[in-house]
C-alpha cells in the first residue's frame, strides 16, 4: 500500500509544518580500506608473476608497480565516488588483474623486451579475462557504469600497449597505431564535441571487434604471420574499428537532435 504523506502537526507557533520528504533506498555503504588494499595486493602479485615470466629487470618491475599503484588509487577513489555496490566483486577484481598485466607488458617495452612469445602470452591471459569480468559482474548483481567504463579502458591501454610493442618490433609502420589510439583520438573529439560523449547501447558488434582488434595485436607479438600477412590483417582490423567506430557516432549524431 502507498504510504500517505500526511502534514505535520502545527509547531508552537501556529504554522503548519511541511510534509516529511520521501525517503529513497539506502545508500550502499562504503568499501571498506582493508578491501582496496587486499585487491591492490591481489594485483600486485599478478604483475610480479608477470615480470618474471617477462624476465622484466628491477628498474622495469619498479616502474610497473608504480604504474600500477597510481591505477589502483585512482581505482579505489572512482569506486568511492561513483560505486553503487558495498563490495567490489570479483569482477572488478579480474578487471584489475588484466590492468597490472597491461602494466608489465608496458614495463617489458620500456625495458626494450618488445614482442615474443612470453609476450604473446601475457595478453592472450590479459584477453581471456577480459570475457570474464563482465560474466562475474552480471552473476553477481555488480554491473554498474563504473566497472562497464573501468573495463572499456583498460581495453584501450592494453590495445595501445600492444600496438606500441608492434610498432616497434615489426616493419608495418604507423598503419598500425590506427588500433591503438583510435579510441584516444575519439576521447579528444569528444572535448569538442560533447555530443560524442553520449551513452551508446551495448553492441555485440562492438564487442567483437575489440576482440579482433586484441586478436590481430597478440598474433602481431609473434612470428606466425608473414610481413605480408600482418599489414592486411592490421588493415582489416584497422577498417573494421573504423566502421565501429563510424556507426558509433552516426547514432550519437542522429540521437543529439
Amino acid at each position: 500500500m502507498r504510504r500517505l504523506d500526511l502534514p505535520r502537526p502545527p509547531d508552537e507557533a501556529g504554522r503548519m509544518q511541511p510534509a516529511a520528504p520521501p525517503q529513497g533506498p539506502p545508500a550502499a555503504a562504503p568499501i571498506a580500506p582493508a578491501r582496496f588494499l587486499a585487491v591492490g595486493a591481489a594485483g600486485l602479485g599478478a604483475l610480479a608473476v608477470a615480470g618474471w615470466t617477462l624476465a622484466l629487470r628491477p628498474p622495469a618491475l619498479v616502474l610497473a608497480a608504480l604504474v600500477f599503484a597510481a591505477l589502483a588509487v585512482g581505482v579505489a577513489g572512482a569506486m568511492r565516488r561513483g560505486y553503487p555496490h558495498p563490495r567490489i566483486g570479483a569482477c572488478n577484481l579480474v578487471t584489475l588483474l588484466r590492468a597490472a598485466l597491461v602494466c608489465a607488458l608496458l614495463a617489458a617495452l620500456w625495458q626494450g623486451r618488445t614482442g615474443g612469445w612470453p609476450i604473446a602470452g601475457i595478453a592472450t591471459l590479459a584477453l581471456a579475462l577480459d570475457g570474464l569480468d563482465g560474466w562475474l559482474a552480471r552473476r553477481s548483481g555488480l554491473v554498474s557504469a563504473f566497472g562497464a567504463r573501468f573495463d572499456i579502458e583498460v581495453d584501450a591501454a592494453f590495445a595501445l600497449v600492444l600496438t606500441l610493442h608492434a610498432l616497434a618490433r615489426t616493419e608495418i609502420g604507423g598503419e598500425v597505431l590506427i588500433l591503438g589510439l583510435i579510441r584516444y583520438v575519439f576521447v579528444l573529439a569528444a572535448w569538442l564535441w560533447p555530443w560524442l560523449a553520449g551513452p551508446l547501447p551495448e553492441s555485440r558488434r562492438r564487442k567483437l571487434i575489440c576482440v579482433a582488434q586484441l586478436s590481430v595485436l597478440i598474433a602481431l607479438q609473434t612470428p606466425l604471420l608473414a610481413p605480408d600477412a600482418a599489414i592486411i590483417a592490421v588493415r582489416l582490423a584497422a577498417a573494421a574499428l573504423v566502421w565501429s567506430f563510424w556507426l558509433d557516432i552516426h547514432h550519437l549524431y542522429t540521437a543529439r537532435r
